[in-house]
């Protein structure tokens, strides 16, 4: 049913009626629920052919104006209209009769006698070159052909992703990745790109790898690139929020145009989608790039924030605030932003940026709206904070409270440390690199963070205590975007080993992430050894430590073969990735547990696995390790040997070999 649009000004004005009839210091969770679920009748701009109707929640302004514009950037306005105040005070609002559709605008409110610069307020789907001014836009214009039958991934379950994370411009920047658009969103998505040698890259090499989900790192617009000069190389990871509803301007062909990023975002998401790749974005709701004259504090001042009691900002998110998702208003442009991501642009998950932050409730909103629009949707994210909040502790979306968030994962650093050591110190060393004791933290990441009686959760690195429900509710991983990369933090703490060495600690690294029931998660390039020339912290540093170099891939021919065959031995078993704790329970046993040596059985096919027995051992020694075997097995992995089919029989005693994975099973 289409809603005329004096009916949704109508509804927008009750609801702020509503809304002012509630102390800001009590607001009441009953108002909250009420308000979330407005959708276009809330506070989005509203356009149709015939009107647009201009909104801004405002409770501190005296006055609003609306500037509008010819242009994304200079020249002045050509227009300017004053809102009116709704109902209750709170709510400013401005109709305008006919076609907008094209037209930048801004609002600036009156605070306190003065007027604040000007905003593209929060709510903004469009910007111009910079995300200074907003723009009006007919929507449907900016969807790709066949837009309406787009569809990602079917996901049963969260730990049937193989999540690739990475950077848009890193992938296809450097000069030999033979991208015609390097650095952009078109480019990530170019078919039939080749490299040195004439290896596949860019989306070709993701399909060759076998990935089935692509985490981009933030893709939503942000301070730190000037779009105005991208004929000057800049870089950043974009984790200083500007508009949060807008994908990012450098990398489309046209930043000046509002229209150009939103196609090319979405283009790229359908090309995904077309082969088979789920897109998750990484959201960073918990603080604003700016402070004083962030969006939010020039439409609403100091409302959307936490503060100390001495009233300076609280800085969990150790980047100068944060923001404050308990409050309705906060809570209700988060839920409306990831439903609009997920309606607008068809995502399929998002990732939450020190999720720690915010509150539980929040967050088990978030799922459930996202769900409603998605089932396949999943949601995850870092289970801590960079510092301490005013909030209470017991109220924080943290990894150790994900048992109370039963649609949430969160992601591992037990298991991700336990394998390479703490990345907090460079000389650190993990399971696979020589540290001994790490082998309970390795076994709790197996399990995927649950309770099994064959942990000894009081040897865990982290955790004390299993806090998952569920596998799926961990991630697996043991790099990422943030410190060393793997093979980096191999050679930073062991720098005794040689590269043959190293090598083997990386693909038995990966390995036991492959295999483990959590969630499994790789971070762009470690499947070819990647390097930032061993800088822990790239966020803004140049292309030369942040690129794909492609030559990687070239070289280390072998290690690549090895992350695809593991990758293919996930997908094609299910096994590694049960479904409830209480299936790992039943099916998951440890054989033996020793300083650099690990063994389990998956048994009685777990999950519906066509192997009956799944035998996995890890050895982490610098020597080979004669084992006992209980049984007839058929070999399917040893050393960088994969036969999935038709394997050596092999029974009696065999022999491991140093630093890797063995593999057998029974039909």
């Amino acid at each position: 049913m289409i809603i005329p649009l004096k009916v949704k000004v109508t509804i927008f004005l009750i609801l702020m009626i509503v809304i002012s009839s509630c102390s800001n210091k009590t607001e009441k969770s009953a108002l909250g629920k009420n308000i979330e679920k407005q959708g276009e009748s809330g506070l989005w701009l509203s356009y149709s052919k015939e009107a647009t109707v201009f909104k801004l929640w405002s409770q501190e302004a005296d006055k609003v104006k609306l500037n509008l514009y010819r242009e994304g950037k200079g020249g002045k306005a050509f227009k300017q209209f004053d809102l009116d105040k709704g109902p209750g005070g709170m709510a400013w609002i401005k109709k305008l009769e006919g076609d907008w559709n094209g037209t930048y605008y801004t609002y600036q409110i009156k605070y306190d006698g003065e007027w604040l610069d000007e905003t593209p307020g929060i709510y903004a789907k469009a910007v111009g070159v910079n995300g200074k001014r907003a723009m009006v836009l007919d929507m449907e214009l900016t969807n790709p052909e066949n837009w309406e039958r787009d569809k990602g991934p079917e996901l049963k379950h969260p730990n049937e992703a193989i999540i690739y994370e990475l950077h848009i411009r890193d992938m296809t920047i450097h000069p030999e990745s033979g991208s015609s658009n390097p650095g952009s969103y078109l480019g990530l998505v170019e078919s039939g790109t080749t490299g040195p040698g004439g290896v596949t890259t860019g989306i070709d090499h993701l399909k060759e790898l076998g990935i089935n989900y692509v985490h981009l790192l933030p893709t939503f617009d942000h301070y730190a690139i000037n779009e105005s000069r991208l004929d000057s190389a800049q870089f950043n990871w974009g984790y200083d929020p500007q508009n949060y509803n807008v994908p990012e301007g450098s990398f489309s062909s046209d930043p000046f145009r509002a229209e150009v990023r939103i196609k090319e975002f979405k283009q790229m998401v359908k090309t995904f989608h077309d082969h088979g790749i789920g897109v998750i974005l990484d959201v960073v709701y918990n603080h604003t790039g700016r402070t004083e004259n962030s969006n939010f504090n020039l439409e609403n001042p100091e409302y959307y924030y936490r503060f100390r009691e001495d009233g300076t900002y609280s800085d969990a998110a150790a980047c100068g605030n944060e923001t404050a998702s308990e409050k309705i208003m906060m809570r209700k442009f988060i839920l409306e932003s990831v439903k609009y991501w997920a309606e607008e642009y068809h995502l399929d998950g998002f990732r939450f940026d020190l999720m720690g932050i915010h509150d539980i409730e929040t967050m088990n909103e978030v799922a459930q709206t996202l769900k409603e629009v998605n089932p396949n949707i999943f949601v995850y994210g870092e289970g801590w904070t960079a510092g301490d909040s005013p909030l209470l502790e017991e109220k924080r979306a943290l990894k150790k409270h994900i048992k109370q968030m039963p649609e949430i994962t969160a992601f591992s650093d037990d298991i991700r440390d336990g394998l390479k050591g703490s990345v907090f110190e460079d000389e650190s060393t993990g399971f696979v690199s020589g540290a001994k004791g790490t082998e309970e933290s390795v076994k709790f990441g197996i399990v995927g963070a649950i309770e099994h009686s064959e942990v000894d959760y009081n040897k865990v690195n982290y955790s004390d205590a299993p806090w998952a429900n569920d596998p799926w509710q961990a991630i697996s991983y043991v790099s990422c975007h943030d410190n060393h990369t793997l093979f980096d933090k191999l050679r930073v703490s062991r720098p005794d080993a040689d590269e043959h060495a190293l090598i083997a600690m990386d693909k038995l690294a990966n390995a036991v992430v492959m295999t483990s029931q959590g969630v499994a998660f790789i971070h762009a390039g470690s499947e070819m050894l990647r390097t930032k020339d061993e800088e822990h912290n790239s966020y803004n540093l140049p292309d030369s430590i942040n690129q794909i170099d492609w030559n990687w891939k070239l070289k280390n021919k072998k290690v690549v073969d090895y992350y695809k065959n593991l990758i293919a031995l996930r997908k094609a078993h299910p096994a590694f990735r049960m479904t409830t704790g209480d299936e790992v329970r039943k099916h998951l046993s440890f054989e033996r547990s020793e300083p650099g040596l690990i063994a389990y059985e998956l048994k009685d096919y777990a999950n519906g696995d066509s192997w009956k027995n799944i035998l996995v051992i890890y050895n982490a020694n610098v020597e080979s390790v004669d084992y006992t075997l209980n049984d007839n097995w058929v070999l399917a992995v040893k050393g960088d040997a994969f036969t999935l089919e038709n394997g050596e029989k092999v029974s009696g005693s065999i022999k491991i070999p140093p630093v890797s994975m063995l593999i057998a099973y029974q039909d």
